[in-house]
C-alpha cells in the first residue's frame, strides 16, 4: 500500500496501539471470569470456554500499558479484571503455581492441564510486575512471590539458567532445557526491577542473559539454539520433525535473536545499579540483530521468516506477527543506541511490510500467520497465547525510544 504513515511518529504508533487494542477491548472481557482467548479475523469469539496461562497474563500486560499510555478508566477496569482472574482461576492453590490451561463453564472452572511451564511463570511474574507500575499496589508481594516460585522450583544453580516444567503436583521435572522460558524470565525480571527497584530481579536478568547470550551461545556457534538437554548441551534434533510448534520451534528463530537484542540493550540501560561489565551486551544486540535481518528475510516477498537451518538457510519461510514487531522494536533500539542508519533502514523496511501484509486496518490488530507469499492461513487472527501483546507491546517500546531522543535533542519528529 502507498501513503505510509511516518513510522517515527509518537502520535502515529500510540494511534496503532489503541487500533489494536480496540479489537480487543471491550469484546474480551467475559463478565463472568477472565477474558475470551480465540478470535476470528473480525472479533467474533470462536472458543468461549478455554483460557491459557499465556494469554491469561498478556491480557494483563495489555491492559496496563493501555492505561499507562492513554489512562481511561475502562482500561483499568480491563486490568483489574484480567487481574483477579490471573490470581483467583490460574493459580493453583492445592500445589502451588499456575495452571496452564482451564475450561470456563456454567458449571465452574475444570483444569485442563495443571503442567507448571516456566515460561508460564515468567509471564505471571511479568504481569504482576505491569500491574504493579500500572498503580494497582496490591500486586506487590504477587512479585516477589512468583518470583521465589520460580527460584523454588526452576532455578538450576550450577547452570545459572532455569529449568523448564513440571506436573502439577512438582514431584516430576522433566528433562528438556529451553532458551524460550529463559528469555522471557529475563523480560519479566527487568520488569520486575522496573516496578520494585529491587535489585535481586536485575541480577537475576544479567545472570539469566549472560548465560544464554554468551555461554550457551559458545555452544552453538555464536547463537542462541533453542533446545537443550538437562546438561544444557544443544540437542540439534528436538521437534526437527515439528518445526512450527508453537512454544518449541527446531531451527534458529530470528525472532527471538531480536528480542534478545531488545533484551540485551534494555540490561545495558538499566546496568548502572549492578557492579557488572555489560561491554558484551552491545555487540551481542547487534550481532545477533544482523544474521536475524540478513539470514532470515525473504528476498522475494519480504518479512521475515520463521526459522533457519543450522546452517543458516531459511527452512520454514512463514511470516509470523510477532517476529516482525520484536525486530522493528530491536531495530529502533539499536538505531539510537548507535546512531548508525543501517538499524533505522531496517526499521522502516519492516514496519512498511507489516503494514502492508499484516495489519488489518479494518478490525484492528494484525494477521497471525502468512506463509511464503504472504497469504494467510485460515481466518483465526488471534487464537490462545496470541492477544497482539507483541505488537502493542513493540509500538510502547519504540515511543520509549522516540521520547528517549526527544530528551536528548537528537530529533525533530512529532
Amino acid at each position: 500500500m502507498s501513503n505510509l504513515p511516518d513510522f517515527r511518529s509518537r502520535a502515529v504508533l500510540l494511534a496503532h496501539a489503541q487500533h489494536s487494542m480496540s479489537f480487543y477491548h471491550p469484546r474480551c472481557i467475559d463478565w463472568s471470569g477472565g477474558m475470551y482467548h480465540f478470535f476470528k479475523d473480525d472479533g467474533r469469539v470462536y472458543d468461549a470456554e478455554q483460557r491459557h496461562l499465556v494469554s491469561s497474563t498478556r491480557f494483563v500486560f495489555t491492559y496496563a500499558m493501555a492505561y499507562r499510555h492513554f489512562g481511561q478508566p475502562e482500561y483499568l477496569d480491563g486490568l483489574r479484571h484480567a487481574l483477579k482472574f490471573l490470581r483467583e482461576a490460574h493459580r493453583d492453590t492445592e500445589f502451588g503455581g499456575y495452571s496452564w490451561q482451564l475450561r470456563c463453564h456454567p458449571g465452574g472452572r475444570e483444569v485442563l492441564d495443571g503442567t507448571q511451564h516456566a515460561y508460564g511463570q515468567a509471564f505471571v511474574l511479568l504481569a504482576y510486575s505491569h500491574a504493579l507500575m500500572a498503580g494497582l499496589d496490591e500486586a506487590r508481594p504477587w512479585v516477589a512471590e512468583t518470583f521465589e516460585l520460580m527460584e523454588r522450583s526452576f532455578w538450576e544453580p550450577e547452570a545459572g539458567l532455569y529449568a523448564d516444567e513440571a506436573s502439577r503436583d512438582w514431584r516430576e521435572r522433566g528433562s528438556y532445557r529451553g532458551q524460550n522460558a529463559n528469555m522471557h524470565a529475563c523480560e519479566a525480571l527487568l520488569a520486575a526491577y522496573r516496578a520494585t527497584g529491587e535489585t535481586r530481579y536485575l541480577e537475576r536478568a544479567y545472570t539469566v542473559a549472560f548465560n544464554i547470550t554468551q555461554r550457551q551461545a559458545e555452544r552453538c556457534g555464536g547463537l542462541i539454539w533453542e533446545h537443550y538437554d538437562s546438561n544444557w548441551q544443544p540437542d540439534w534434533q528436538f521437534n526437527i520433525e515439528d518445526p512450527a510448534n508453537l512454544f518449541r520451534p527446531w531451527g534458529y528463530q530470528p525472532g527471538h535473536f531480536t528480542e534478545w537484542a531488545k533484551l540485551l540493550l534494555q540490561l545495558e540501560s538499566l546496568g548502572g545499579a549492578l557492579e557488572r561489565d555489560l561491554s558484551w551486551a552491545l555487540p551481542t544486540a547487534e550481532r545477533l540483530f544482523k544474521v536475524a535481518v540478513e539470514k532470515g528475510w525473504h528476498a522475494e516477498h519480504g518479512g521475515l521468516c520463521y526459522s533457519i537451518s543450522p546452517e543458516l538457510n531459511i527452512c520454514d519461510a512463514d511470516k509470523y506477527f510477532w517476529v516482525q514487531a520484536e525486530s522493528a522494536a530491536a531495530a529502533a533500539m539499536l538505531a539510537q543506541r548507535t546512531k548508525h542508519p543501517f538499524y533505522w533502514d531496517w526499521y522502516e523496511r519492516l514496519w512498511a511490510y507489516s503494514w502492508t501484509h499484516f495489519v488489518d486496518h479494518e478490525h484492528g490488530a494484525w494477521w497471525r500467520i502468512l506463509d511464503a507469499q504472504n497469504r494467510k492461513y485460515s481466518d483465526e487472527k488471534s487464537p490462545a497465547g496470541k492477544v497482539d501483546y507483541h505488537t502493542m507491546g513493540a509500538c510502547y517500546d519504540i515511543v520509549a525510544v522516540l521520547d528517549a531522543a526527544d530528551a536528548a535533542g537528537e530529533r525533530g519528529h512529532a
